[in-house]
């Protein structure tokens, strides 16, 4: 339970190749295999084409609002995104995508894997809904997301893994700058309360989910590069799905962060309410008004039953950008 507060592929993989990726890949005839081949090789070309290379440099991490806000007051209401604190981070590279369900299914594919079940038929059909549409986010929990990572390092032969705390809000505040949310314009554009501009509202997401025949609703994620990105050139940062990070979850860790490359807590830390161990996750559920602040941080256990608004974009850890 989350913390609570005020591809150019060769075809498209869906649930219904999914279904039948059940086979080991040493049952794969060698034309399949070479397929495969072909298709990982343009992934990972892909993948490497859709990395935004960071470089580092110090900031302010956390509620910056009460000192350098437009308002001068405090953006968050929560005290687990104080005190504000200076990091140095070195550079790296990030997606500037979300994960999307073509490349995700195309990882389970190639390992004879499958989507997980939800454990209620509800669910069930929300998951089904947000699984269908190849450009959209990929919903998957904590430790899916973490093997996904390290399978794109595996196979591509780069150090890929999940963000850091400090990476992602530092990505998210184009180089920690102080932008309220992750969009172009450092703040929400939108037309009204239930219509979007720089990022969706209730009436894009419902209008869409009923474009697409889908009956997800207002709950529905739109394609990866819908709206414009922030000015490092990455997309979905104030929401469409929170983004899951490497950290453990601790309200405290502000306090005693160190100021170089902090990575979280070195164990597990900090127990939801049904005494759960946490991870952090960064951005926001679904875009709108009120949501994806940029210092705002969030909780959620690993392994959560309900995957329909936790997505995945993954890191390099080099200092030097990605050819």
């Amino acid at each position: 339970m989350m913390k609570k507060r005020n591809l150019l592929l060769i075809a498209p993989l869906l649930i219904s190749a999914c279904d039948n990726a059940t086979s080991a890949t040493s049952a794969v005839v060698p034309e399949q295999r070479q397929q495969h081949s072909a298709e990982l090789q343009n992934m990972i070309r892909q993948v490497k084409n859709n990395l935004v290379f960071v470089e580092g440099g110090n900031f302010l991490m956390g509620d910056f609002g009460k000192k350098y806000g437009p308002e001068k007051i405090q953006l968050d209401t929560e005290k687990d995104s104080k005190p504000l604190h200076k990091i140095t981070l070195s550079s790296y590279s990030i997606s500037k995508y979300k994960t999307t369900n073509q490349e995700y299914q195309f990882y389970l594919k190639l390992n004879g894997l499958q989507l997980k079940k939800e454990d209620n038929s509800l669910s069930q059909k929300l998951s089904d809904a947000l699984n269908k549409l190849p450009d959209t986010p990929a919903h998957i929990d904590w430790y899916d997301a973490e093997k996904y990572c390290a399978w794109l390092g595996k196979v591509s032969g780069l150090p890929f893994a999940l963000p850091t705390e400090a990476q992602w809000e530092y990505a998210a505040r184009s180089r920690g700058q102080f932008f309220i949310v992750g969009t172009n314009s450092g703040v929400l554009e939108m037309d009204g309360i239930q219509r979007g501009i720089n990022i969706s509202g209730s009436w894009d997401r419902e209008e869409f989910a009923r474009k697409m025949g889908l009956s997800s609703g207002i709950y529905t994620a739109l394609p990866v590069d819908r709206y414009p990105p922030n000015p490092l050139g990455i997309y979905d940062m104030a929401g469409n799905g929170y983004d899951w990070i490497n950290d453990w979850y601790d309200p405290d860790y502000y306090k005693n962060s160190p100021a170089e490359n902090p990575a979280g807590p070195e164990k597990p830390a900090y127990k939801d309410y049904e005494g759960n161990y946490t991870k952090v996750i960064r951005g926001a559920d679904i875009s709108g008004p009120f949501k994806g602040l940029t210092i705002a941080r969030y909780s959620s256990k690993p392994d959560t039953d309900v995957t329909g608004d936790k997505t995945v974009r993954c890191v390099v850890n080099s200092p030097q950008p990605v050819k």
